[in-house]
């Protein structure tokens, strides 16, 4: 099967992954029982949104040999109150001053493109297995 994951509990709140050759690392923040030595799987999940736009946003730029320097996207989560979900996030590409107009729209279709964007709207199925080893 491809993509394997391997998943293991160091101690305390701390879940480690283990995928290619890296290790991820995450812990529950203090406030729900963790250490804070490192991000909450949520926070990764909202990482790799964020990270993914910036490469697109990359790819871009260098595509197009247009300076990076001045560049940076934010990214803001709008919460529901009710749910305590997420309804919304809006990632901004802040643009240097001198970028190209004609490039504006661009940008931003390139960012749509993000896989990680795509695989939340076009979810995968999950299947959940118990395994005795």
């Amino acid at each position: 099967m491809a993509g394997e994951m391997r998943i293991f509990f160091p101690g305390g709140h701390k879940v480690t992954a283990e995928y290619k050759g890296f290790q991820i690392v995450t812990d529950q923040p203090v406030y729900a029982g963790g250490e804070g030595s490192a991000p909450a799987p949520f926070d990764l999940f909202l990482a790799s949104i964020a990270t993914c736009s910036g490469y697109y946003v990359l790819a871009f730029c260098q595509q197009r040999d247009l300076p990076l320097e001045n560049i940076y996207l934010t990214m803001k989560t709008v919460k529901n109150r009710e749910t305590k979900r997420i309804d919304k996030i809006i990632i901004e590409v802040h643009l240097s001053p001198d970028f190209p107009d004609k490039y504006s729209r661009a940008i931003l279709k390139a960012i749509d493109g993000c896989a990680v964007k795509k695989h939340i709207i076009e979810s995968p199925e999950f299947e959940l297995r118990a395994i005795k080893d």
